[in-house]
């Protein structure tokens, strides 16, 4: 409909030069002989074919709003939708709010170009005023010949200079824009370390880099239009030159050298428009690459053909000769072994750095391993679909992460059809309950965004109960305790442990004290574990235990 309205829209409009120049014809004949009447038929033709031309150019105009409206919206979607399959490891190499420039900036640059029907516009009114100009005079389209291809020599030399720039607009806008979220959210650290002009200098060179790819971009882009509008000037001066020769041998009417001249502009108009707007489509082109760049980024590995659905999950767990890396030149896990029984708490430690948040992110499989299997109750996770895999966990990391909403729905998250008593439930086996109930509207009082009107203690008591509410066969908690006090916690490993009963745990914790309890230790240094027993077997032989758990009360 669009294309068609388009098509309406310029026919209309290139029909007023034809109709303008026969009505010159008919007055240049002479007073005594002008036919008023032809004069009249002309003028009214003419207005209604412009204002024909113009009601479909403003349709057109709402039309293609609209267009990029819903066309906005579905690449927002793709990018959003996207952002839920790909593998965790994106989020490592990507900042966080240059995927956001990427989602808002980025796809709002696109829609810059998408709200005008220039290109097709241009399309026909280029074509259709060259027919008209054959038509006329075909001696004068020769001067077209010469002029229009330097015109598309000198922009394409120019789009390819400009093309990088634009593109390194749009890069450097979104480390910007990924430095000031990461500043912003640590906004506490920064001025408890008195660091505020190191991030203000910082601040400034980003923001230096961004603006002079920004100017090095508009500067050359904007070369462009001047250069072909000097071009475009000069055919039009050559036409008035060669068809006034025209004329005077009595080759062209003078009715035709106007409506000539008027379809050589409406000819090179697009033209112009196309190389006055350079910066915008440049810069859209360059917004495109980064959009679809998220979109056409690999999501996780597709579960394999047989996968199998789990459901009664008994929580044995075996690493089998495991090894992994961030990348293929710096192996972390080397050989790793261990068997987890079900319904045993597991406990991984070691130095910082040892690979113990590795090992998780490997049970879950938001990374593969690079040699060596894992297996969940003798199958390999590889054979199991990962949502399965996923959600026989129940997981509590130590970043903790709410959403705006209310503090039942915070719980809540990840299981449907939970009542008010199953929520209060698991809030006093957290120990968070007395604090709810202390909140202006209990269990119906509305956190901020990532809870921010807590503390962070409360925060992760907070997601300890939403994982005691799942009805998960295993547990992980990954330094979920690190915000509380030694006593809550212990008291909430003794209500986890009742809760947690048949259940497989994992808990890796730098407090030793708080693990003594666990039915296996797996103390891991280099990628290895190289000890392995109970609080009282690794105490009594003496060795990295033994050295880390005393070294915490020096």
């Amino acid at each position: 409909i669009a294309f068609v309205l388009t098509i309406l829209t310029n026919l209309f409009s290139l029909i007023g030069p034809a109709l303008s120049g026969a009505a010159i014809d008919e007055i240049k004949v002479g007073f005594g002989k002008i036919d008023f009447g032809n004069i009249y038929f002309y003028a009214i033709l003419l207005l209604v074919f412009y204002v024909l031309s113009s009601l479909f150019s403003f349709i057109l105009n709402i039309m293609m709003i609209k267009i990029s409206k819903k066309i906005v919206y579905e690449l927002r979607k793709d990018c959003f939708e996207k952002i839920t399959v790909i593998p965790v490891s994106f989020f490592d190499s990507n900042q966080t709010g240059d995927i956001i420039s990427r989602m808002s900036y980025d796809i709002d640059t696109i829609n810059t170009s998408l709200s005008s029907d220039l290109i097709a516009t241009a399309a026909i009114t280029i074509i259709g005023s060259l027919i008209m100009m054959l038509i006329i005079s075909p001696l004068l389209v020769l001067i077209l010949v010469v002029t229009i291809p330097i015109s598309l020599l000198f922009t394409r030399f120019m789009l390819k200079r400009t093309h990088k720039l634009f593109k390194r607009r749009s890069q450097t806008l979104g480390e910007l824009n990924g430095y000031v979220e990461e500043m912003i959210t640590g906004s506490k650290t920064i001025k408890a370390y008195g660091n505020e002009e190191i991030t203000i200098t910082n601040f400034e060179k980003a923001n230096n880099e961004a603006v002079d790819a920004a100017y090095k971009a508009e500067y050359y882009g904007g070369i462009t239009g001047p250069g072909v509008m000097f071009v475009n000037n000069l055919t039009l001066a050559l036409i008035a030159l060669f068809g006034s020769i025209l004329y005077i041998f009595e080759k062209i009417k003078f009715g035709q050298i106007s409506s000539f001249i008027l379809y050589s502009r409406r000819f090179s108009g697009p033209i112009n428009e196309i190389a006055n707007i350079i910066v915008d489509l440049q810069s859209a082109l360059a917004a495109a690459e980064r959009v679809f760049d998220l979109i056409d980024a690999a999501p996780e590995k597709e579960d394999a053909e047989n996968a199998i659905m789990l459901e009664d999950v008994s929580g044995e767990v075996n690493f089998k000769d495991v090894s992994f890396g961030y990348n293929e030149k710096k192996i972390i896990i080397k050989d790793l072994s261990f068997r987890a029984e079900p319904g045993k708490v597991i406990a991984i430690v070691g130095p910082t750095g040892a690979g113990k948040t590795t090992i998780v992110n490997l049970l879950m499989r938001f990374y593969d391993v690079n040699d060596g299997e894992i297996t969940l109750d003798s199958n390999s996770i590889y054979d199991i679909k990962r949502k399965d895999l996923r959600l026989s966990y129940a997981m509590v990391l130590q970043d903790t992460w709410l959403f705006e909403g209310t503090v039942f729905d915070n719980i809540a998250y990840g299981k449907e059809g939970v009542t008010l008593e199953d929520v209060i439930r698991a809030a006093k086996a957290a120990h968070i309950h007395g604090f709810i109930k202390r909140l202006p509207n209990g269990y119906d009082t509305v956190l901020s965004e990532d809870g921010i009107n807590i503390s962070k203690g409360q925060k992760q008591l907070l997601t300890i109960a939403r994982a005691m509410l799942l009805d998960s066969k295993m547990l992980i908690l990954d330094e979920a305790t690190s915000n509380v006090d030694t006593r809550t916690e212990i008291r909430i490993q003794e209500a986890m442990k009742t809760l947690m009963k048949d259940k497989t745990c994992f808990i890796i914790a730098h407090r030793l004290s708080t693990i003594q309890n666990a039915d296996l230790i797996l103390v891991v240094d280099n990628g290895n574990i190289v000890e392995q027993g109970t609080h009282k077997e690794l105490i009594e032989r003496k060795g990295v235990y033994h050295n880390l758990y005393y070294s915490q009360y020096e």
